[in-house]
């Protein structure tokens, strides 16, 4: 058996493979009311059809101003909790597990989706809204953000926490945190975004206290037996930004406090030149791994072979195929056969075991 291929045992949850479909926006909710679509059916039930372990949905807001884009999907409410349900129970119908990624946009909010047409913000005559950050700085282009009160803090913990029992009603077995690529739990983490002079900025602890308090307050509200995942943007790759070390410490941290693997990322706060190509977050991955809590590598990895190299290697617990998987929804199937994988049948369903072998 491949690497790839061998089950991942996370409390709990058992993933039938090593291959997870990351959280990739959508912006499909036209209605503007957070609630997924038949869209969202077909995305996500045609890669679990297409043989992942682990399908992770897209940023999902946990309030209506957490939202990036009008069109984001939410769990802030019932209607969305059931909505959410009937995606989760055909994912789990194929055969796979499902993630649901938590966030909080923060100055990276009420924003025109990739293929709106407008770009930047959007007016609140056009269904914009009021965006908040540790500090009042906005993204480049972006209007400026209010800065968070310390009653706004704790609604944003009750909100984390409210929206994962939502997620727990709905029947997802993962729940992952969005801290990175700028949104608001990262803007925390930053040096470059929070300038706050209160217990939620200055040095390291202050910086990261929103995050591990969110942390605490999901972890509380999340079943046991359910892991918790934390995706990190581990440098910003510029020079006085938030540091791969920092997010080495961060890491042990948070695996104390009971969370099960660190989604490893980078970058995506404020502006910088990042040297992109195949894997290129994969020795930031290895370093986090260190910690002693377990890692995914994410980042233009498309061929099967070097995905098993690095779990071989030891760099990582598992890999997400991305863009890969938009223009390939059954990539684990043709992995498996690549590799070589006995009984690969098993990663098909039924209806598609024709396709297994010619």
């Amino acid at each position: 058996m491949a690497r790839l291929f061998e089950p991942l045992q996370l409390r709990g949850v058992t993933l039938r493979n090593r291959v997870i479909l990351p959280p990739m926006c959508q912006y499909q909710c036209l209605a503007a009311d957070g609630v997924v679509t038949d869209w969202h059916l077909m995305h996500y039930g045609a890669r679990a059809a297409g043989g992942f372990g682990l399908l992770i949905a897209e940023a999902t807001a946990v309030a209506p101003e957490g939202r990036i884009t009008p069109h984001c999907a939410g769990l802030w409410n019932d209607a969305q909790r059931d909505a959410w349900a009937r995606v989760v129970a055909f994912v789990h119908k194929q055969g796979a597990a499902m993630g649901v990624q938590l966030g909080h946009a923060g100055r990276k909010g009420s924003v025109y989706s990739d293929f709106a047409g407008p770009t930047g913000s959007v007016p609140d005559a056009d269904g914009g809204w009021e965006t908040i950050g540790p500090s009042a700085e906005a993204f480049p282009d972006y209007r400026p953000p209010r800065a968070a009160t310390l009653d706004d803090i704790e609604r944003i913990k009750a909100d984390f926490a409210d929206a994962a029992r939502r997620a727990d009603e709905a029947g997802f077995d993962v729940i992952e945190l969005h801290a990175a690529h700028g949104y608001l739990l990262f803007e925390f983490l930053s040096p470059l975004t929070n300038h706050r002079t209160d217990a939620y900025g200055g040095d390291f602890d202050g910086r990261t206290r929103l995050l591990r308090e969110v942390v605490d307050a999901v972890r509380a509200a999340w079943p046991d037996g359910k892991p918790l995942f934390v995706r990190l943007s581990v440098t910003e790759w510029l020079p006085d930004g938030w540091s791969l070390d920092e997010s080495v410490r961060l890491a042990r941290i948070l695996g104390e406090q009971g969370v099960d693997l660190i989604d490893v990322s980078s970058g995506g706060n404020v502006p910088a030149k990042i040297a992109l190509g195949a894997g290129y977050q994969v020795p930031l991955a290895r370093a986090v791994r260190a910690a002693g809590v377990p890692v995914t590598a994410v980042g233009l990895i498309t061929d099967p072979e070097y995905a098993e190299a690095i779990l071989v290697e030891g760099s990582a617990d598992a890999v997400e195929i991305g863009r890969a998987a938009l223009r390939e929804p059954s990539w684990p199937q043709r992995a498996a056969r690549d590799l070589h994988v006995d009984n690969a049948k098993q990663f098909y369903p039924p209806s598609y075991w024709r396709g297994v072998y010619r």
